[in-house]
């Protein structure tokens, strides 16, 4: 059996945004936000997600990755009771809680940081971040520079090579886990960390509790890399070579693109990833909205389609299920992360097709969850605008079929196992199988699931 994060579908709350918190930290007193975030409960649990990717909480100064304690959730969403409630409601649900781990920087009001500016070099943290150097000054006039993230100094690159910051840190995750009961955490910039560091944090976790997950924001590059044999390092990593292609395969009428990426990453025969589970998303808290990057908004279908049936664990970014859209302005990332009342979205919402869509494949996720999670993946049918392939053990497949062309397309699909049933899910007729293939008909955006029995 798999574990359950390899089974998951992913919920992704930005809580700052959703919740319409201030964006800059600046009040003394705490706001108890949380009750609107527990109000997202029963809907996550109705699309059929088993799992909630929560973050940033901690206390922040703005955008919540300018961390001022780890220790503390963000006053503009609560206290930590709140938060213990909040986990504790979603696992009676069913629902498990994966946090961000901002762990390559903090905010300038993080007291280590605090510390050597008020001490300079008699500090005990002056070994705590990367570059401090007494001699030369940085943008905000400290009389120090020193390493920040991209050139943004108000993100203070941390020395994860200093024992202290290592121990600190490490303690910091064993406090959330005997706190908050989570059950994994999302780490931010995982490009930018030490992989010594995150083969402790595997160790330290895995001892604290043995199903808990790593899974690491990782942009380019080769993601095998933080994965290595499963053991070691993290569980899993951001697919964002997947990302790029769900909606420009789309966008540019090429299924190609797609089946390419999915072939290059996880063919049985020569896969660089096979074997490995990858984290899907189609947009995030970073990203334009999926409904604003796709040219026909029909599109929209066989995306969500091809999220929850190809190779990797499904993740759904909050109101991309009924279609938000949300393009970055310049540099400001407020559009992509807009506050929500959950009670009347949904009832404003209730008829949307593509929240339905969503839904039934969440349930269709559950059925085929083994398929999905751990079988096999056979291309059988591909041209620009039409694809097919299967998801299959010994005991169960999924034939899933999808097109990105504007008019209706019969296609001729060679079938995987000619002696099994295909059963379309929708209709719930078997398609007849001649001559080891299968002829169905493919609306415009349209999608055919059939189950292989």
């Amino acid at each position: 059996m798999a574990p359950w994060y390899e089974e998951a579908v992913f919920y992704h709350m930005y809580p700052i945004g959703m919740t319409g918190a201030p964006r800059e930290n600046r009040e003394e007193s705490v706001v108890h936000r949380f009750g609107q975030l527990e109000k997202w409960l029963p809907h996550i649990r109705n699309l059929g997600c088993t799992a909630i990717y929560i973050g940033p909480l901690f206390e922040s100064t703005t955008h919540g990755y300018d961390t001022r304690d780890y220790k503390t959730v963000d006053r503009r969403l609560g206290d930590n009771d709140d938060f213990i409630r909040f986990v504790k409601s979603a696992h009676e649900l069913g629902i498990k809680v994966v946090v961000d781990g901002v762990f390559n920087h903090t905010g300038r009001e993080f007291f280590a940081f605090q510390d050597i500016q008020k001490n300079r070099e008699n500090s005990p943290y002056r070994n705590w971040y990367k570059g401090i150097n007494f001699g030369w000054n940085s943008p905000y006039n400290d009389g120090f520079s020193y390493e920040a993230w991209r050139n943004c100094f108000e993100l203070a690159n941390l020395n994860l090579w200093e024992p202290a910051v290592r121990e600190y840190l490490l303690g910091v995750i064993d406090f959330w886990i005997d706190t908050f009961d989570i059950d994994g955490i999302r780490l931010d910039c995982a490009d930018c960390l030490d992989f010594s560091f995150m083969e402790e944090m595997r160790r330290r976790t895995g001892e604290k509790k043995e199903d808990f997950w790593l899974m690491g924001e990782v942009i380019h590059g080769d993601y095998s890399r933080y994965i290595q044999d499963g053991q070691k390092m993290l569980h899993s990593v951001t697919n964002y070579e997947l990302h790029k292609g769900l909606y420009s395969g789309h966008n540019d009428h090429n299924y190609f693109e797609i089946a390419h990426t999915i072939r290059r990453e996880f063919d049985e025969n020569g896969g660089i990833y096979r074997g490995m589970k990858l984290y899907s998303f189609v947009d995030n808290h970073d990203v334009d909205r999926i409904i604003s990057k796709l040219n026909n908004k029909d599109h929209i279908y066989p995306v969500y389609t091809l999220l929850f049936t190809l190779p990797g664990i499904p993740s759904i970014y909050y109101g991309s299920e009924w279609g938000i859209e949300g393009r970055k302005e310049g540099g400001n990332d407020d559009p992509l992360r807009p506050a929500v009342d959950i009670g009347k979205a949904l009832e404003e919402q209730k008829d949307s097709p593509v929240m339905e869509w969503v839904s039934r494949l969440g349930q269709i996720h559950r059925e085929f969850k083994e398929c999905l999670a751990e079988g096999r993946y056979r291309e059988l049918f591909l041209t620009n605008r039409q694809y097919a392939f299967a998801r299959f053990t010994d005991k169960k497949g999924l034939l899933v079929a999808v097109n990105n062309d504007e008019a209706e397309a019969a296609v001729s699909i060679p079938v995987p196992f000619q002696e099994k049933e295909y059963i379309d899910l929708e209709t719930e007729e078997t398609v007849k199988v001649e001559n080891g293939r299968i002829q169905i008909t493919l609306k415009p955006a349209g999608t055919v699931l059939l189950k292989i029995q």
